[in-house]
């Protein structure tokens, strides 16, 4: 691995850090309403509000306001929730492992259904099973997150009571059964768009001159798909798998709400509601970090698969 590459990269994610700071400052500040009056609520008097903003340091003018906010986050210090009264960092670290865990898990569902079927695909191009395939996918791929989500929990859930209507359990079996649900929910859009783009770049790789120089060789097929075929056509589908991981997370946010699952995407929703500025502030910053830690892992590992990369 080109150490020059990935010193290059980590560079890069600095002023795109910088860049999210200030625009997580001034979208929250763009939502209607205000921290004092959702707290407050409607029969709040002009000097409980004023009160309210002056203990929080929403009374001070805007530059102020995130001067304090970039000096807090480089001393570590993202703020206190103004509904729950409790750290934001607490906040995330509680709940931060269930969305991960959620996440996680719907990657994994998705790459699982994603490669094997991309693979069956291209080898039967154009036939029925190709056709059955890409149309399942299509079908899953033009339906809306929550809507798949709100099917699933009707049938499985409600219904047939195979699997809880929600909650994220104790164990781990535990959070796997409670987790399969919303996790296919966030995985069948995924593993649409994978198998789509992993199946166009096999079919492609399947008629380059060094496949038909191995398969000259004498090489068994199932060695030529997995060492030449599949791993020169899984470059762009790294690259694409990186890419939606944000797509995931946001996915995340209207899951966990279908779902009743403790995430932090839960925790958002309830934050913009309650003008929650901290809060919303913090998630903000976390998600972003961990999608550029994301996409760093994905230029790693596409340098992996390809070392040419790392030489651009």
């Amino acid at each position: 691995m080109n150490l020059n590459y990935l010193v290059v990269r980590l560079a890069q994610i600095v002023p795109t850090f910088l860049l999210i700071v200030v625009v997580a400052f001034v979208l929250v500040r763009l939502l209607p309403g205000d921290p004092a009056s959702a707290i407050l609520g409607l029969k709040a008097t002009d000097a409980d509000v004023l009160r309210l903003n002056t203990e929080y340091g929403l009374d001070k003018p805007i530059p102020v306001q995130f001067l304090f906010f970039l000096r807090n986050i480089f001393q570590g210090n993202l703020g206190e929730s103004i509904i729950l009264k409790v750290p934001v960092i607490s906040l995330i670290l509680q709940r931060l492992p269930v969305t991960l865990f959620l996440t996680g898990f719907a990657a994994i569902l998705a790459v699982t259904l994603a490669v094997p079927l991309a693979l069956l695909s291209a080898i039967e191009r154009d036939s029925p099973v190709d056709t059955a395939i890409r149309t399942g996918f299509q079908i899953g791929l033009s339906m809306p997150v929550f809507y798949i989500g709100i099917l699933l929990l009707t049938l499985f859930a409600a219904r047939l009571h195979w699997f809880p209507v929600g909650g994220f359990g104790i164990t781990f079996g535990e959070k796997l059964y409670h987790l399969l649900l919303p996790a296919l929910t966030l995985a069948f859009s995924l593993s649409a768009v994978l198998m789509r783009n992993l199946r166009n770049g096999i079919i492609e790789v399947l008629n380059a001159d060094y496949v038909d120089f191995a398969r000259a060789k004498g090489l068994r097929s199932r060695l030529v798909l997995g060492r030449h075929v599949l791993r020169n056509a899984l470059i762009s589908t790294v690259a694409l798998f990186g890419l939606n991981i944000g797509t995931l997370l946001g996915g995340a946010v209207i899951t966990e709400s279908v779902f009743a699952i403790p995430g932090v995407g839960r925790l958002m929703i309830d934050s913009i509601y309650g003008r929650d500025y901290p809060v919303i502030q913090g998630l903000t910053l976390a998600l972003a970090i961990l999608v550029s830690l994301v996409f760093l892992a994905t230029d790693m590992l596409q340098a992996s698969l390809d070392p040419r990369i790392a030489s651009r």
